[in-house]
């Protein structure tokens, strides 16, 4: 199979990391819930909505470090690709933040990946990590790609107009937060990957 997997919330994993990158920079107080939309909801409600947009530059650019796969996606990755598996991140993120400094974006997901043993032989090939800057150059990237299978962590890029009709959507979801949702949905990349190997296409 073919498989197309987002990057932001998906293989990348921001828990505590906005949190930490807030407080970093003095605009919270250390007892601040550990969520970005904590820290997201506190800035807006006090009128600093631009320093939000800056902090998630900030994170994406500078602070990747702060992030970590998810549990159980680096072996879920390595199998797939041992059992033959063709293997591709596609996923959309601005070249640079909307505010703050140039960081190069895409430079620093890559930088992630290579940092945390996703690029090689048992991971994804180099020429393989696809960042595009819009929703619709992501899902144009996956249907050129000719993706069976696509994994992300947001319903409303599954169900986008143009999304591949022939391929399978599945909805990354370990915070269970669209339960309601009708897409094929796994809380962990340990049920992602059980389900992908008992796969025969």
């Amino acid at each position: 199979m073919r498989i197309g997997i987002d990057f932001d919330n998906t293989i990348a994993c921001y828990d505590g990391v906005f949190r930490a990158a807030a407080i970093e920079r003095g605009l919270v107080p250390p007892d601040i819930g550990p969520s970005k939309n904590a820290v997201r909801d506190l800035l807006n409600g006090t009128g600093r909505k631009d320093a939000f947009t800056e902090l998630q530059g900030y994170v994406y650019g500078a602070r990747m470090d702060l992030a970590r796969p998810y549990p159980g996606a680096a072996e879920a990755i390595a199998s797939l690709r041992r059992a033959g598996h063709a293997l591709f991140v596609v996923s959309h993120k601005t070249r640079t933040p909307m505010r703050g400094p140039d960081y190069d974006l895409h430079a620093a997901a890559r930088g992630f990946l290579e940092a945390n043993g996703l690029v090689g032989p048992t991971a994804f090939a180099a020429d393989c990590i696809h960042f595009e800057v819009t929703k619709e150059a992501k899902i144009a990237r996956a249907t050129a790609l000719g993706c069976d299978v696509f994994i992300d962590d947001l319903p409303e890029i599954l169900r986008m107009a143009d999304f591949p009709a022939a391929c399978r959507a599945i909805l990354f979801d370990p915070e269970r937060q669209w339960q309601s949702e009708t897409f094929e949905r796994h809380e962990s990349w340990s049920s992602i990957a059980a389900t992908l190997m008992d796969a025969r296409s």
